[in-house]
């Protein structure tokens, strides 16, 4: 399945039905009164969080969703049915905005939750509505009201604990590979994750959290250069930022300034998430000699015979539980 991260769609919700203007006639009753019923309401779209996607794919194609429109109101006071709704699935991560104002109308996390993102008209009032002591015979009625249309901005944001963010070729791909059970595509030269992938990390029953791996940053990401700018919104929901630096790397307190000038000309509040440096590609000999400031902690591993993995998988676990306590204290 190709991975879509954001998606541009037309709803309309269902206009309300009409009231209707009748008069009871029954033998017997050659005057009776007004008995027109009003008209049903129109129906909703509705996005319903779906745990079991990932991807705005399903919208990619189909552009455009239509609600059901209220009945009309009949005679005996008979009220039209409803319109039937709209539901459409989207992945846990979705933002939903107005694409003509910018507004975000929902931002659907948690699976289950839902959010009517255009309202149905109301049905209109049928004669009967309109009926008094000096007004016994009324032949007005409503017409139903129009349903919400919009034109929505749906934008994927990644649900993840853990952001593993680093220069293109710098391994991300292959520590997640040999940490989770993701198998993302990885060969030795740069760019070769076009897209973020999710894998989860269990350590026992009880113990387990998610990483992301973000296709690699370069210098003017945040402005679009290179495939920072596409993805750099997935690590804004992460907890814990984890910098990978290979060994090899020949001016490493450069390369960490300049990931997180990156990520800071993206969102300054991503500096402010507990940092994790990772010398990776521990196989190719010692890391230098660095110092690296205001991180939790620094780990060299190396994926290709194992080293050190499992200890980064406890310190991660550790940082997110400890992101996850903070988090609780402040709401």
């Amino acid at each position: 399945m190709q991975f879509v991260d954001e998606a541009t769609i037309t709803v309309d919700a269902g206009a309300g039905g009409n009231g209707c203007v009748s008069f009871r006639r029954e033998k017997f009753v050659p005057r009776g009164g007004p008995d027109g019923g009003n008209g049903g309401r129109g129906g909703d779209v509705v996005l319903v969080v779906d745990a079991q996607l990932s991807t705005l794919q399903d919208f990619r194609y189909r552009k455009q969703y239509r609600a059901g429109r209220g009945k009309h109101g009949s005679g005996n006071n008979r009220t039209g049915a409803d319109g039937d709704d709209v539901q459409l699935r989207v992945p846990p991560g979705t933002i939903v905005r107005d694409q003509a104002t910018g507004e975000v109308l929902a931002d659907l996390t948690t699976p289950g939750t839902s959010a009517v993102v255009a309202a149905g008209g109301r049905g209109g009032r049928g004669n009967a509505a309109f009926a008094s002591p000096t007004r016994r015979a009324p032949r007005r009625a409503d017409p139903g009201a129009p349903g919400e249309t919009r034109e929505l901005l749906l934008e994927l944001k990644l649900l993840a604990d853990v952001g593993l963010v680093g220069a293109p070729n710098a391994g991300k791909s292959t520590l997640l590979s040999r940490i989770s059970a993701a198998r993302p595509k990885i060969a030795d030269y740069p760019f070769t994750t076009l897209q973020p992938n999710l894998g989860v990390v269990s350590i026992e029953p009880g113990r387990s959290f998610v990483v992301a791996d973000i296709p690699g940053l370069v210098e003017g990401a945040a402005e679009g250069k290179g495939l920072g700018a596409r993805f750099l919104r997935h690590i804004e929901r992460t907890r814990v930022l984890c910098f990978l630096i290979p060994v090899d790397t020949i001016n490493p307190e450069e390369e960490l300034d300049a990931l997180r000038a990156e990520l800071g000309t993206w969102s300054a509040a991503l500096l402010e998430l507990p940092q994790v440096v990772v010398w990776s590609k521990g196989d190719l000999g010692d890391p230098p000699d660095a110092s690296f400031d205001d991180v939790v902690a620094v780990h060299t591993v190396s994926a290709v015979t194992s080293a050190g993995l499992d200890g980064l998988v406890e310190t991660m676990w550790r940082v997110v539980r400890e992101a996850v306590a903070a988090a609780d204290d402040e709401s």
